[in-house]
C-alpha cells in the first residue's frame, strides 16, 4: 500500500479527535518496553520486527534492547531501495481480551537523501490504520532527524500516541516511498550503516481489559470456620484470561490489611511501580498465569479479637476484581505480651530516624563513604523511653533480595540513639521499629530510611600516550556485590576537552567484577581524550548508577 502525505488541515484534525478521545472505564495496567521509566533495562514482550519481502538484504529489524539499545528499524546504506518495497517495521500488537488505551515511546531517527532522487526515504508511525501517522520524517519534505540520540528520555524524543491511533496496534517503520517504481539511492558513509533508521529506547504502553478474572471451588479454615485464629488458610482456584491472576486482597471491616501475590510465574508477574496513575506496571503484556490453584494463609493476629466482616477479592493483574469471599468471622487470638520494652514504655510511642546533616528519608553516597543515622524514641508528651530495643530490618535493593533482621541499637536516657553504616555498604532500605512489649507480634512505630549507593567502578588504562593505528587497553574492577549472575553491564565513554561524554563500547564484568577491553584509534592526532567507565541502574544490582576515574590519553 502506497505510503500517503497528509496535509496539515488533516493532521490538526487528528490531533483535535484525540484530544476530545475519552478513554472506556475498565481495568488497566502499564507494560515497560526496552526500558522502564527509570532506564533500567527490559524486554521488548509484545513487539516483533519484520523486513518487506523481496526487500534489500540490507533492510534490518534489530532488538538491541537487552544490551541497553533500541528496537531498530532500518534501511541499510549498502544498496538502492525500491519505493514502496523496501521496508522495516517493528510493530507491538495487544493480546487477545485487552487493547492500547495509552501509549507514549522515546524514540530517534534520521534519514538521507540526495536532490536527484525520485523517491525518498522515510520514517512514520502508526496505530491501526496504517494510513494515519502520527509521527513522521520524510526527506523530500525537509525532515533528516528526529529527536535526539544524546539523552533516551530527552522531551524531543517523546511522542504521545493520540487517542486516534490507539487500538490493537501501533508500528514503527522505515522504508523508500512515495513513487512505485522508482528508488532511493544508496547513502554511504553513514556512522551505523544506515541510510534510514529509527530507533524506540523505550515504551510505556497502557493496556486495557475489560473481561475480569473469575473464582471457583473456595474452601479452607477461613471460609467455613465460625471461629479463626493464628494462620487460618483459603483455597480457591481462579482465571484470567487477559493479563492473568495476580492477587488475592484481603479486607477487613473495610480495610485492606494482607496482599497476597498469588504465583510469581518465574519473575513476571511483579509490579515495577514507578507509574504516576497508581496503576500497576509490569514488563510482559501478559504478566500473570492464566490459572491458578491456590491455599493462601492469611494472618489473624494482624486484626484485633471479637466479629469482623471479611471479604476476600481475587485481582487480576489489570486491577479487575472478583469475589472470593465476603463474610461475618471472630477472631480468638490470645495476647501474651512480654516485659515492657524500655522505661515508659508505651504503646502509643513516637519513633523518629533520620540521616545526620538531612531530613530526607532518603539519601545518596558515593561507594566507600560511611553514613549515620540518628532517631530518639517518646511516650506522650515527649517523655523519652530509656533502654528500649529498637529492630532494625535491612533490605538489600536488589530483585529478589530477602530482608534481614539486624542487631538494632537501644535507646539511651534520653531516648536518644545513633546507627553508623559503614563504607562498602551497597544500597539498602533500613526499617525500624518499636514494639512496646517484648516478643509483641506488631510494631506500634515504624520508619523507614533509604540508602542509595552510587556503583564505585576502578578504571586503568595502558599507554597513556598511544598514535592511530595502535590500541590502548582497559581494565579494572566494579566494587561491591553482590554482582548479578553472567556479570554486570558497564559502558564505556569517551570525549575530547569541553566535549560531551559519548558511548563507544559497552562491556560485562565476570563474575568478581573485573572487566577488560580495548580500543584501536583510527583517526590521526594529535587529540586529548578523557575516558570513563559508567555502570547503570540495573534491578539485580544493588548500586545506583556511578561512573569511574577519569583517565587521560594523548593521542600523537
Amino acid at each position: 500500500m502506497a505510503r500517503r502525505i497528509f496535509k496539515l488541515a488533516t493532521l490538526a484534525a487528528s490531533l483535535a479527535l484525540a484530544l476530545s478521545a475519552v478513554a472506556a472505564h475498565a481495568g488497566r495496567y502499564h507494560v515497560y518496553s526496552c526500558r522502564t521509566p527509570s532506564g533500567e533495562t527490559a524486554p521488548a514482550d509484545g513487539w516483533s520486527g519484520s523486513v518487506a519481502a523481496g526487500g534489500a538484504f540490507d533492510d534490518f529489524a534489530l532488538n538491541t534492547c537487552p544490551e541497553g539499545g533500541a528496537l531498530v528499524a532500518a534501511l541499510g546504506d549498502q544498496t538502492i531501495h525500491g519505493a514502496e518495497i523496501d521496508k522495516a517495521t517493528w510493530a507491538f500488537a495487544s493480546p487477545a481480551d485487552t487493547s492500547i488505551s495509552g501509549a507514549t515511546l522515546w524514540r530517534a531517527g534520521y534519514v538521507h537523501g540526495h536532490s536527484a532522487e525520485t523517491a525518498t526515504y522515510q520514517l512514520w508511525m502508526t496505530g491501526p490504520n496504517e494510513n494515519l501517522a502520527f509521527d513522521e520524517c520524510i526527506y523530500t519534505l525537509g525532515c533528516q532527524q528526529l529527536g535526539t540520540f544524546s539523552t533516551v528520555f530527552s522531551p524531543q524524543n517523546r511522542v504521545p500516541v493520540p487517542a486516534s491511533s490507539l487500538g490493537s496496534r501501533l508500528s514503527v517503520n522505515a522504508n523508500c516511498g512515495v513513487i512505485p517504481g522508482h528508488v532511493c539511492e544508496l547513502n554511504t558513509g553513514d556512522p551505523n550503516g544506515f541510510a534510514a533508521v529509527s530507533y524506540v529506547y523505550a515504551a510505556d504502553l497502557t493496556l486495557e481489559e475489560n473481561e475480569g478474572p473469575h473464582a471457583s471451588n473456595v474452601s479452607g479454615d477461613l471460609a467455613s470456620a465460625p471461629t479463626v485464629l493464628g494462620q487460618s488458610d483459603l483455597a480457591f482456584d481462579a482465571t484470567d484470561a487477559g493479563s492473568g491472576v495476580y492477587e488475592a486482597l484481603f479486607s477487613v471491616d473495610g480495610q485492606v490489611v494482607q496482599r497476597t501475590v498469588l504465583d510469581s510465574n518465574g519473575g513476571r508477574c511483579r509490579d515495577v511501580g514507578q507509574t504516576t496513575d497508581g496503576l500497576a506496571a509490569f514488563e510482559y503484556v501478559q504478566p500473570c498465569e492464566p490459572s491458578v490453584s491456590v491455599d493462601v494463609p492469611f494472618d489473624t493476629t494482624k486484626v484485633g479479637n471479637g466479629a469482623h466482616h471479611l471479604v476476600v477479592s481475587v485481582i487480576d493483574a489489570a486491577g479487575n476484581a472478583a469475589p472470593v469471599l465476603d463474610r461475618s468471622v471472630a477472631v480468638a487470638n490470645a495476647p501474651a505480651p512480654g516485659a515492657a520494652n524500655g522505661t515508659n514504655a508505651s504503646a502509643q510511642a513516637t519513633l523518629s530516624v533520620r540521616w545526620s546533616g538531612t531530613r530526607r528519608a532518603s539519601v545518596t553516597t558515593g561507594f566507600g563513604r560511611a553514613r549515620t543515622l540518628a532517631g530518639r524514641l517518646t511516650g506522650p508528651g515527649g517523655v523519652p523511653i530509656a533502654g528500649a530495643a529498637i529492630d532494625m530490618r535491612v533490605t538489600p535493593s536488589y530483585a529478589g533480595a530477602r530482608p534481614v533482621q539486624m542487631t538494632g541499637p537501644q535507646t539511651g536516657p534520653d531516648g536518644r540513639f545513633s546507627v553508623r553504616i559503614a563504607g562498602g555498604a551497597s544500597s539498602k532500605s533500613l526499617r525500624f521499629a518499636y514494639r512496646a512489649h517484648v516478643g509483641d507480634a506488631l510494631a506500634v512505630a515504624t520508619r523507614t530510611l533509604t540508602l542509595n549507593v552510587r556503583a564505585g567502578i576502578a578504571l586503568r588504562v595502558s599507554p597513556h600516550t598511544t598514535s592511530v593505528g595502535r590500541s590502548i587497553f582497559f581494565h579494572g574492577s566494579l566494587r561491591g556485590g553482590p554482582i548479578p549472575q553472567g556479570g554486570k553491564q558497564l559502558v564505556l565513554e569517551a570525549r575530547s576537552p569541553g566535549s560531551a561524554w559519548i558511548e563507544f563500547k559497552v562491556v560485562r564484568t565476570d563474575a568478581r567484577g573485573r572487566y577488560r577491553a580495548s580500543y584501536r584509534f583510527k583517526f590521526p592526532g594529535p587529540a586529548d581524550y578523557r575516558f570513563r567507565a559508567r555502570s547503570e541502574p540495573e534491578s539485580d544490582f544493588p548500586f545506583a548508577g556511578g561512573a569511574s576515574n577519569v583517565v587521560a590519553v594523548h593521542e600523537r
